[in-house]
């Protein structure tokens, strides 16, 4: 008969196991708890309801963002020459610059992508520049003036020379002698020879969607031969009435290789960069349905990529 039975006692250091002391919580429940909670968020997060970043400010982004953002402000400048707007714009993104100057941010921005391989392409070297070109005008300096050399390239000149018309002698009464042929002087003219354009991009793909949320807009995307974006590139579309100008990287919540444009309903437009790549076929701005059953103006997304 155990001790329980007989109404005694418990042996010393021995304990029941209803006597046991209860432990306030389990550490691998909590541990799973976590992993699951962490896991659920962010799936949820990320694959249900992805958080999209909209209105952020120029001053937010980045050092490299605010960099590629301060190249597009001097090949706009470059472009159609308004300072006013120029400075307005390098107001905003140096918002919180520590010395207040906002040129001679842009020239700090100029030197410290003229010491990376920003410079490798032509591209890059033509922005910097442009950069220069802008800080330079208005007083300031920086380390790119000595890294990066003057562009002195110009066309190759040829000299012929050709002949300089003589007029006719007045009429005399000596014949003049059978197989003589009038002097004739010369003089020497400049030639600048022609070549056909160099298209350094292409029109690489063009697709087409249809959403209420970007109703309308042609998306353009200029990438380099990695398929990385290319900011500070000019983009003109076309119509029939007009044309409009604009440059990659003016939105960097949506990357460097980024510029939109907004259609009118049925007008046909031409996308292309400047002087670079031949314009695309015409994009006409019809209706559609979404997947929702909402009726749009079609989205057109264009991707210029290097020749080669």
């Amino acid at each position: 008969m155990s001790a329980y039975d007989s109404g005694g006692s418990l042996p010393p250091g021995s304990r029941s196991k209803y006597r046991r002391p209860r432990r306030p919580f389990s550490w691998i429940g909590l541990v799973l708890g976590l992993l699951i909670g962490i896991g659920g968020g962010l799936y949820y997060a990320w694959g249900i309801d992805p958080r999209v970043e909209f209105d952020t400010e120029p001053w937010q982004l980045s050092k490299a963002d605010r960099d590629n953002y301060m190249v597009a402000i001097a090949l706009d400048y470059a472009a159609d020459g308004d300072l006013n707007r120029a400075i307005q714009r390098l107001l905003v993104i140096n918002k919180n610059s520590p010395n207040g100057d906002p040129i001679q941010a842009l020239a700090n921005a100029a030197c410290d992508l003229a010491t990376t391989g920003y410079v490798d392409s032509s591209s890059g070297l033509n922005a910097i520049r442009a950069m220069m070109t802008f800080y330079q005008l208005q007083g300031r300096s920086g380390c790119a003036d000595n890294l990066i050399p003057v562009s002195t390239a110009g066309p190759n000149v040829v000299q012929i020379d050709l002949p300089t018309p003589t007029p006719m002698p007045p009429a005399s009464k000596t014949p003049t002698p059978p197989g003589a042929a009038p002097a004739t002087a010369t003089r020497s003219a400049n030639i600048v020879p022609t070549s056909p354009p160099q298209r350094d991009f292409t029109l690489v793909n063009v697709t087409t969607d249809c959403s209420a949320a970007l109703s309308g807009l042609i998306e353009v995307f200029v990438q380099d031969f990695n398929g990385e974006g290319v900011p500070g590139i000019e983009v003109r579309v076309r119509w029939s009435e007009g044309e409009d100008r604009f440059f990659t990287g003016l939105k960097p919540e949506r990357g460097p290789a980024y510029a939109d444009f907004q259609m009118e309903p049925d007008k046909g437009y031409t996308v292309e960069l400047p002087g670079r790549s031949d314009p695309s076929q015409q994009l006409v701005a019809r209706t559609c349905t979404t997947a929702s059953g909402e009726e749009a103006i079609i989205l057109y997304r264009v991707v210029f990529r290097p020749t080669g």
